[in-house]
């Protein structure tokens, strides 16, 4: 108990990390209040895309992922922690605050399994979990941009494979989207240019306050030594 209490203590940024699974029970709530009326999303070019249900796996690691991201952060990039979680909040609320003033949804999951697996019944359980409305823009596309914009941001990451890795496996993960039928091509398309405009404000504009502000903090530290 004494390590657990010394670790929380010297690493008060972790609450940030409350958001997240705050967040997903209310977008799990609010999801359920839409059931009709809604803005289909689906455009014909996604009759194309072929139902895939082998890339299910792909999409259930997205929250994994994000929360191991988050631990690594924690441990070791504090302030990357804390852009990183903010980037995640912004894009997430403004995202689930669209949906509530234009409630969406797609109608391209298939009324029933091709055949059945282990990939279909966790499609299948995925579809009874989550509702096919608030899908615009994907909030798993958003995600996967905050998580690939913190790789591409901590220090102790850019050696190595990590960030051609994380881009790659974001592409898989976004690409389940469509391929599992939890998205139609215009939720992933619209999530891609918000989950920039999100790291702009993030890692750019405040961003860049902090920066000035805690390289003047080192500084005026300097100067008292």
């Amino acid at each position: 108990m004494q390590v657990v209490k010394a670790f929380v203590k010297s690493h008060p940024h972790m609450w940030w990390g409350l958001f997240l699974p705050a967040y997903l029970s209310a977008f799990f709530i609010i999801e359920h209040f839409i059931t009709g009326n809604y803005w289909a999303t689906q455009l014909p070019a996604d009759a194309l895309i072929p139902f895939c249900p082998y890339f299910i796996f792909f999409y259930m690691s997205w929250s994994p992922l994000l929360v191991a991201l988050g631990l690594y952060l924690i441990v070791r990039d504090a302030e990357g922690f804390r852009r990183y979680i903010w980037m995640l909040a912004l894009s997430f609320f403004s995202a689930t605050l669209f949906c509530v003033l234009v409630p969406n949804g797609q109608d391209l999951r298939p009324a029933e399994m091709p055949q059945q697996n282990i990939f279909t019944w966790a499609v299948q359980l995925t579809y009874d979990l989550d509702t096919n409305t608030n899908v615009f823009p994907s909030v798993h596309v958003l995600g996967v941009v905050a998580a690939v914009a913190a790789v591409w941001k901590t220090p102790g990451l850019h050696r190595g494979f990590w960030r051609p890795a994380a881009a790659l496996y974001g592409v898989v993960i976004i690409a389940s989207t469509l391929l599992v039928k939890q998205h139609a091509l215009l939720d992933v398309l619209a999530a891609i240019p918000w989950g920039l405009l999100s790291y702009g404000i993030v890692y750019g504009v405040i961003g860049r306050v902090r920066d000035r502000r805690m390289a003047g903090a080192a500084q005026k530290g300097k100067m008292e030594r």
